[in-house]
């Protein structure tokens, strides 16, 4: 089966972060079952667009900001255009990681153009908005969205959002969680006492909260460092701030972005992983934490919380540096904490969070669509 998925970029710091996991780690699967499989995309980075990206084959055109001041929204390349019309051409199933944005109009457009049927998954990046620019956009995109033969989802909020978004009689919405592999054990060595923050430096992944955590840990911990990595959109400066102000220079290191393979070896090495992030509907580097058997503090505020809770997986917090210094204190104080918790996080990512079980559902909605559906 040819399999074609479209995601708004890729590039060389994981800007655009838990979408293209998600899309390389789907056709990954695919590809291990024999399928044929390859990623649209555009592209950010020193150089030409790579041949491939997390092992997937990629077709890709160079970003370009069409629509300054929107970040990922604004991104385009006049080349895309023909690119997706030829591949959505010969691709026998299509899906479309669709956010509100050029790309996702544009991928969207070219499917309906061309009378084939598509899965769209949105990520939790479609939600009610009622800014200008939203509805204005919305009245282009809602219609073609609801073209799609179904659209995954994540979460009850998110199911909720997409009803309000696309209004009654609407396409199906499905319930997929994302997955990830589970490596083989062993690899990095781990460091004894790294606190890791690894994700894109915006407003909802709260990383001066993780700066004021270690704060707390340091004045009882100084021997503990703390990492944090990740594309800046808007709070490098905020952190920095806090740092001198919490006197944490030289304790609080800043290495940058980190591509996706990159990331997954840096979250493999740290002892604990930290995300103070709230509204966040599906971390995927809270599960690749989890795969490599790295513990993990999260929040109420993660779309997963519940599951991870039941599973014994992670420290849930409600996301205070009091509360996340806590979590942080328990598991560098208790070894047997720590290895309980990295049981549970591999044995949660079996249960519910595997690649193999999302490549399953994925191929008997694809043998739906190749059906004509």
């Amino acid at each position: 089966m040819r399999i074609t998925h479209v995601v708004t970029l890729v590039s060389r710091d994981g800007a655009y972060g838990g979408p293209v996991s998600v899309a390389t780690g789907q056709l990954g699967e695919l590809a291990a079952r024999g399928h044929e499989v390859e990623l649209v995309a555009l592209w950010r980075g020193a150089g030409p667009p790579p041949d491939t990206v997390d092992g997937v084959p990629l077709r890709a055109r160079p970003a370009r900001t069409l629509v300054p001041g929107q970040g990922f929204l604004g991104l385009f390349h006049p080349g895309l255009l023909p690119l997706l019309w030829r591949r959505v051409g010969r691709a026998e199933v299509l899906q479309l990681h669709a956010g509100r944005g050029l790309v996702s109009l544009a991928a969207l457009s070219v499917a309906v153009a061309r009378h084939r049927p598509f899965l769209a998954q949105t990520h939790g990046m479609v939600q009610p908005r009622r800014t200008v620019l939203a509805r204005l956009f919305d009245r282009l995109y809602v219609p073609l969205l609801r073209r799609a033969a179904a659209v995954l989802v994540l979460t009850d909020e998110e199911e909720a959002g997409l009803r309000e978004v696309l209004g009654p009689g609407g396409p199906r919405l499905v319930r997929l969680p994302n997955g990830v592999r589970i490596p083989e054990p062993g690899g990095a060595e781990r460091s004894p006492t790294e606190v890791l923050f690894l994700a894109r430096l915006q407003a909802r992944k709260r990383p001066e909260a993780f700066v004021r955590m270690a704060a707390l840990v340091h004045a009882k911990h100084p021997e503990v460092s703390f990492a944090v990595y990740g594309a800046d959109e808007g709070r490098l400066a905020a952190v920095g701030q806090v740092v001198a102000e919490q006197g944490l220079g030289g304790v609080v290191a800043y290495g940058g972005a980190l591509d996706h393979d990159a990331a997954v070896r840096r979250l493999a090495r740290a002892t604990v992983y930290v995300l103070p992030g709230v509204d966040e509907p599906f971390p995927m580097s809270v599960l690749e934490s989890l795969a490599v058997g790295t513990p993990v503090v999260c929040t109420e505020g993660c779309g997963i919380a519940a599951a991870l809770r039941r599973h014994g997986a992670a420290e849930v917090t409600d996301g205070s540096p009091e509360q996340l210094a806590e979590a942080v204190l328990r598991l560098l104080d208790d070894g047997a904490l720590r290895e309980h918790r990295a049981a549970a996080g591999r044995t949660a990512i079996a249960a519910e969070f595997s690649l193999a079980a999302v490549a399953d559902r994925l191929e008997e909605w694809y043998g739906f669509l190749g059906r004509g559906a």
